[in-house]
């Protein structure tokens, strides 16, 4: 078994010099440190636009160098425990070695497969900040509850990635759950790694609401679109647009918004909707929903561009069975497939708290694999 380990050890290490090489490790880390350099500089923050972009460029560079520093400080210390394990005459103290040190590489092995997919995220806006659209769809009280469900899904996911989730706005369900749900995700890469989650989300379980326990099927559609940078044109014309202002919803209490705060925003042209309650200003929630309707017309205008209206659920037909990229079942038995790829696992309850990377990993490299495919191979 040692000998397999340093076999592992060595072709992770040869893995990581040719990375260091494809990364440009050290032109990263030159850059990194001009950029914090400038941020220290007097002044930085008398141009706030340049300064939040410099601080996006600099976030970039460390999404890369932080994973890679931390798979090189592994493979660092697996090489450590190798040449201790030669040395150890022990042979229980040689047993614990080798299970840290596979340990060790499991963690190191997976942590660069995730590195090798980020790299792979070269898009225009890969980078971006993300904005997530949750639906129910088929299913009445079910697809409710089943969107507050992946809700707490995506915010643990997001808590494990390192990515902060903002809800701007959510309708609540009649009975239980949410009827839809709006909400940000920044972070390096946010746009580049979500939009693998695109698509409708099918949940077959015996339901609580049944007092029948019968076995019901639920769908929620998830819409993803990237945050548009300000140098990127999107016209919107005043006459273009219904404003509507409404009370935003909430727990009630003291904190209860008794203002028409809220703002829902209607482009009639493409009939594309969005809103916010977030704020609990009617101009900082207008302003944001204008940020998501630029971000949602962006992506329109690249998918007519793309003859490719289906990514817009309105376009795709119904929210409901044989639309679903992915099923999570909990009755008869545990399994959460997705259907593009055919990853699977057995373990629900860890998908549900947030355990997305594998099924998000192995739709990039097939998204990228196929674009290689298409260009000839390059």
């Amino acid at each position: 078994m040692a000998d397999e380990l340093q076999m592992r050890r060595e072709r992770l290490q040869t893995r990581l010099v040719e990375m260091r090489d494809y990364l440009d490790v050290a032109g990263r880390r030159k850059k990194l440190a001009e950029l914090e350099a400038q941020a220290t500089q007097p002044g930085f923050w008398n141009d706030q636009s340049a300064a939040r972009a410099t601080i996006a460029r600099t976030n970039e560079q460390r999404a890369v160098l932080n994973p890679f520093s931390k798979i090189e400080s592994g493979v660092e210390e697996a090489g450590l425990l190798v040449e201790m394990m030669a040395a150890e005459s022990d042979a229980a103290q040689k047993g614990d070695m080798e299970k840290e040190l596979e340990g060790l590489l499991d963690k190191s092995e997976k942590s660069f497969e995730h590195l090798e997919v980020q790299s792979l995220l070269n898009g225009r806006m890969d980078g971006s900040n993300a904005y997530l659209m949750l639906h129910a769809g088929a299913g009445g009280t079910e697809s409710c509850d089943w969107a507050d469900m992946l809700l707490r899904m995506y915010r643990r996911f997001c808590e494990r990635s390192g990515f902060e989730i903002e809800l701007i706005d959510f309708q609540a369900g009649e009975e239980a759950g949410i009827r839809s749900a709006t909400f940000s995700v920044s972070g390096p890469y946010a746009y580049g790694f979500m939009k693998a989650e695109r698509g409708v989300h099918r949940l077959v379980r015996i339901s609580p609401f049944d007092s029948n326990k019968r076995r019901h099927t639920s769908f929620v559609s998830l819409d993803v679109v990237a945050e548009v940078d300000e140098d990127i044109e999107v016209e919107i014309r005043d006459e273009d647009l219904r404003v509507d202002t409404y009370r935003s919803g909430g727990a009630g209490g003291q904190h209860v918004n008794k203002t028409d705060s809220a703002v829902r925003l209607t482009h009639m042209p493409t009939g594309i909707v969005v809103a916010c309650q977030a704020e609990r200003s009617q101009h900082k929630n207008r302003a944001k929903a204008m940020k998501i309707l630029k971000a949602k017309l962006y992506e329109w205008h690249l998918d007519r561009q793309r003859k490719d209206l289906e990514k817009f659920y309105g376009e795709k037909g119904a929210i409901a069975w044989g639309s679903q990229i992915r099923s999570y079942v909990l009755q008869p038995y545990t399994l959460v497939k997705d259907h593009r790829t055919d990853t699977e696992t057995s373990n629900v309850q860890a998908v549900l708290d947030g355990e997305l990377q594998a099924f998000i990993d192995a739709y990039l490299k097939q998204k990228v694999g196929a674009a290689q495919q298409a260009g000839g191979g390059r």
